[in-house]
């Protein structure tokens, strides 16, 4: 066991108390190496990507539970062809114990590929209380989402928590990796003010190559390549090594008022491996410089 496991925490680095972490269905034996460097009962969220077939998704989310994780199998609405599809995923889940935990996501398809529209109408087909889901994660933008507005994304974040506290869901919000805290901040005291207590988890790029994070972010339009590299500290012109989110979460940790911002947990996106975001977290816990 890695001692930074187990030492105090260091000032200002609380909100990792209880942090997740993301993986591919294909990445199983990348957590089996990291194992040892993540604690037990870390939620490890199991992506839905289109190269990836339903039996590869099932066998991750029975990893991360044979590992002493617990599994969070993502849904991706808008690649759902059918309802038979997705009672299917939810059976194989129920049947292998994994199904207590999911997060349920529109994706990105423009068009559906079969009867959801977005994940609010996965939430509302009953589907998910049939097979034993206890627990939904849904989505939250905090620099907005390239592809919709604004206010469609505040009126999909209340009616999606409206649709859980109905049907007794427990839930949390995750939202999209960024490289502004105070942006992040702002946005969670504007989702405290429509009315949504879920707890919000944090999406933070995990350490990673710099030309790497500025390509994400471009991709998902979370920030452009200069306000990246002023948070970030290094240079765009020379955009070599690695970063790793250390000021963000130290301006996190700074400026989150609970009494404002309600339960806030981090979520990081493991872009430069699930070991090397792993052992980082456990040094920057453990008050080492990553």
């Amino acid at each position: 066991m890695n001692p930074a496991l187990t030492a105090p925490p260091a000032a200002g680095t609380t909100l990792l108390d209880d942090f997740s972490l993301e993986m591919t269905g294909k990445d199983v034996p990348k957590l089996e190496e990291a194992r040892d460097s993540i604690p037990r009962g870390t939620r490890i969220n199991v992506t839905f990507l289109a190269g990836e077939d339903p039996g590869t998704r099932l066998a991750a989310a029975r990893a991360v539970k044979r590992l002493g994780f617990v599994p969070v199998p993502h849904i991706s609405a808008r690649r759902l062809p059918s309802r038979r599809h997705l009672e299917e995923f939810l059976a194989g889940l129920a049947a292998d114990g994994t199904a207590d935990n999911v997060f349920v996501v529109g994706g990105d398809p423009a068009r559906p590929e079969g009867p959801y529209e977005d994940a609010l109408s996965v939430i509302r087909s009953g589907l998910l209380q049939d097979h034993g889901v206890r627990h939904v994660g849904i989505s939250g933008y905090p620099e907005g989402h390239p592809a919709i507005a604004d206010h469609s994304l505040w009126s999909a974040l209340t009616d999606k928590t409206a649709a859980l506290g109905a049907d007794r869901l427990a839930g949390d919000v995750i939202t999209q990796f960024g490289f502004d805290a105070e942006a992040v901040l702002r946005w969670v005291a504007a989702v405290r003010d429509r009315g949504v207590r879920l707890p919000v988890r944090v999406g933070v790029p995990g350490p990673a190559g710099a030309r790497r994070l500025v390509s994400y972010a471009t991709r998902f339009g979370v920030g452009t390549s200069a306000s990246i590299v002023r948070k970030y500290g290094f240079s765009l012109t020379n955009l070599v090594g690695s970063a790793g989110p250390d000021r963000f979460l130290h301006t996190l940790a700074r400026d989150y008022d609970p009494a404002r911002h309600g339960e806030l947990k981090v979520h990081f996106y493991t872009f430069g491996g699930l070991r090397a975001t792993s052992e980082w977290i456990a040094r920057f816990r453990h008050g080492d410089r990553p």
